[in-house]
């Protein structure tokens, strides 16, 4: 794009939406046409209704034109929403039950000729009488059918947008998509175009996105964003820009609490760093997770955890039994757990939960679990990579300390693989792994990577039972541990220590 405008220069009107504010670089331009358009059931009367709304309660006269839906239809999706529609003025623009009769059928002109500028001059004649500096037209599809061709509809919506420029206003207007050919008519008259779409994943409940299709000379947020539709309006997920987040953060250490285990680290992972633990099921990861957040918290120090594949009465039972106590933390306001169903939440919308426990939060240490978890709440998997990117990038320049759940397919051996390689992007990877050794299957862990700083290269013992977690000494009795059948290259392996 050219010159393009910030906030600061131009005269900008919220939506009334928080989220779609940002996307829209801080809102609507005064005095000018904006497209609305996207399938029925997408919220399209929801956004129309808020940003109405929002003007009311400035103080601004405001007028909702319904070419389709009634007027107790709008006042129902208010109710809905628990919205008061005072100082909202409706107008419908609807056939009254005498079109039906066969005198009132046209046989001189076309329907077109006659309804058209009929719907017209009532349209401009309510603008004169109630002055509305916001204006909601619903819906396009009907001014598209009284017109009958392009020319004549492109005409009509050329005159409506000259006509309202005139008068200071600020107008939405809907289109619902319903025509067999979609055109870009308006498209190419509006000031600006947002699209709003509803996907339908094959399990799990609809999946609702925006994108910005166009904005004149203004710096947008591109790309499609997540939104949801609950009681008390719409609520938008702008995409992540991690570059916009750049923080100045200190590279100070985060221990676990276990000597042994800070000793394997280096002594601990760091602030503004990722650690990717992976392993198979029940070797220890998401309690090492939480072992992590505990000692944080005891430090005074705020954390988060994001937990998908167990619930959040199993995990603090399981935990506490091993004496790391969360519940107190979470009490105290210090730590937060939540419990995410990938089969409801959109990607954006985990995000979003992430950055309100950094910002709002101000979380220093952040678990998810796990990744495998994070997969399956993806729409369309190939973009996982590049969105977990995006959200380390954005976590690590807000000097957070991540912790990242990854579970192997499979329990023991050496063809262990993943749904998800990860381990590229994390600073750190800490591997647990099972093995075998006369006649019992022990677990061991070790450090195979960490970006920045030194750490040691000894595989240990790792052990749960009723004292907590335990880390043994270097296993340097036998070779082949990873494999899960290990060689031993002296009669007894060294015990392990407790810490």
């Amino acid at each position: 794009m050219g010159n393009l405008l910030t906030p600061k220069h131009r005269d900008v009107v919220s939506t009334g939406i928080v989220g779609l504010d940002d996307v829209l670089g801080g809102g609507l331009t005064r005095n000018q046409l904006y497209l609305i358009e996207g399938v029925p059931g997408s919220g399209k009367t929801t956004l129309a209704l808020e940003f109405l709304l929002d003007g009311a309660r400035r103080g601004e006269p405001v007028l909702y034109v319904t070419l389709s839906e009634t007027e107790a239809e709008l006042r129902a999706v208010a109710a809905s929403h628990g919205w008061d529609m005072a100082g909202m003025g409706i107008r419908e623009v609807v056939p009254s039950e005498e079109s039906l009769l066969s005198d009132e059928q046209y046989t001189m002109f076309h329907p077109s000729e006659v309804e058209l500028s009929e719907t017209t001059k009532s349209i401009l004649a309510d603008v004169e009488r109630f002055k509305p500096t916001r204006v909601v037209i619903d819906s396009l599809s009907e001014l598209r059918l009284l017109a009958g061709n392009p020319l004549r509809y492109r005409r009509q919506v050329l005159a409506l947008k000259q006509f309202f420029m005139g008068r200071s206003c600020i107008v939405l207007m809907l289109d619902d998509l319903t025509s067999a050919s979609h055109d870009l008519q308006v498209q190419s008259i509006a000031h600006a175009v947002v699209r709003l779409e509803q996907l339908y994943p094959e399990y799990g409940a609809e999946r609702r996105r925006m994108i910005v299709l166009k904005y004149r000379g203004v710096r947008f947020r591109g790309g499609y964003h997540d939104y949801t539709i609950e009681r008390g309006g719409i609520e938008v997920y702008p995409r992540l820009i991690a570059n916009e987040h750049r923080t100045g953060s200190v590279m100070e250490k985060v221990p676990s609490g276990i000597e042994a285990m800070d000793d394997l680290l280096g002594g601990g992972i760091e602030r503004g760093t990722s650690t990717l633990i992976v392993g198979s099921a029940g070797t220890g990861k998401s309690t090492l997770a939480a072992q992590f957040v505990a000692a944080a918290a005891a430090r005074g120090q705020n954390g988060a955890l994001f937990i998908f594949d167990e619930s959040k009465h199993t995990l603090l039972s399981r935990v506490a039994g091993l004496g790391i106590d969360l519940q107190t933390p979470m009490d105290e306001g210090r730590v937060t757990l939540q419990q995410v169903d990938p089969a409801e939440l959109s990607p954006g919308e985990f995000v979003h939960a992430i950055r309100r426990a950094v910002d709002d939060h101000h979380a220093s240490v952040v678990v998810i679990d796990s990744l495998n978890g994070y997969l399956n709440a993806m729409p369309q998997e190939r973009f996982l990579i590049i969105q977990l990117h995006e959200l380390l990038s954005y976590l690590g320049q807000r000097g957070v300390a991540t912790l990242l759940i990854g579970a192997h397919q499979g329990l023991i051996g050496g063809n262990m693989i993943t749904p998800v390689d990860a381990s590229y992007l994390a600073d750190t990877v800490i591997l647990m792994r099972y093995y075998e050794a006369k006649g019992e299957v022990n677990q061991a862990i070790a450090v195979v990577k960490k970006r920045g700083g030194s750490h040691e290269r000894s595989i240990r013992e790792f052990r749960l039972d009723g004292g907590g977690i335990s880390v043994g000494p270097p296993l340097r009795g036998f070779h082949g541990i990873l494999t899960g059948v290990p060689m031993f290259e002296s009669a007894e392996p060294q015990r392990q220590r407790t810490d």
